[in-house]
């Protein structure tokens, strides 16, 4: 009965996360340049003397789906999406992170930011003039008209890098990071395409499927549970007659 009972228990950890990874990817359908998150996990076997048939389920670091979204068209200037794979630049927390949200702002200090955070160029952070307008070439390129000036004005070029899933991993602010925390290589392949943002690549059908199908089968592992309970107090009282 303790066989059963820590199988159904483990499965119902197991099927918790994955309910809370879906949870997150729903959450997040309408935000630009989100990624859905894959839940993972393995199986590991427990030591100890007795339980050579016992297994855990460890959570590893949720994967990253990095297929491309819908192009949105925005016509707004200091937006842009990027077409085909790869990354842009940003600070984060604790060094360069990764996005493909291409809604930019302009902070106090007139640097190009996006939620909050400093786009990265090729010396750093992308600081602007005084502009009356600004142009986002597919190489990343930014050029300015400063202002009171009458000719446009080339600035700096964003940052674009182009890593496969498997290289990469989400912080805790959500931002994409490489496996051991390391900047990567400036890649000048990358294209972006100015007055776009990219949708997020979550499928709310999909994602919703797989909740109500996960929903039933905690339910029956929370019976399975309750199940080797009823056995196992019926085998106490068998015992204690």
């Amino acid at each position: 009965m303790d066989r059963l009972g820590y199988t159904a228990m483990t499965a119902a950890s197991r099927t918790m996360t994955a309910l809370s990874v879906r949870s997150n990817n729903l959450a997040n359908v309408n935000t630009p340049g989100f990624r859905a998150d894959l839940e993972q996990a393995e199986s590991v076997p427990v030591q100890g003397y007795g339980y050579e048939s016992r297994h855990l389920t460890r959570v590893q670091g949720n994967g990253v789906n990095m297929a491309p979204g819908a192009l949105m068209a925005t016509g707004r200037d200091l937006d842009f999406a990027i077409k085909g794979a790869g990354l842009i630049a940003v600070q984060g927390d604790e060094g360069e992170a990764y996005t493909r949200h291409g809604s930019l702002q302009v902070d106090a200090d007139m640097q190009l930011t996006i939620n909050g955070r400093a786009v990265l160029g090729e010396g750093g952070p992308i600081q602007l003039p005084e502009f009356d307008t600004v142009h986002i070439a597919v190489d990343g390129r930014i050029s300015v008209l400063p202002r009171g000036e009458p000719l446009m004005v080339e600035v700096d070029q964003i940052k674009r890098v182009d890593l496969a899933a498997g290289q990469l991993q989400k912080n805790s602010a959500g931002l994409l990071v490489t496996l051991d925390g390391a900047p990567a290589a400036a890649d000048d392949n990358v294209v972006l395409a100015a007055g776009f943002l990219e949708s997020s690549n979550v499928s709310a059908i999909d994602q919703l499927v797989g909740t109500m199908s996960l929903s039933r089968l905690f339910e029956t592992q929370v019976k399975m549970m309750k199940a080797a309970e009823d056995l196992s107090s019926a085998g106490n009282s068998m015992i204690r007659v």
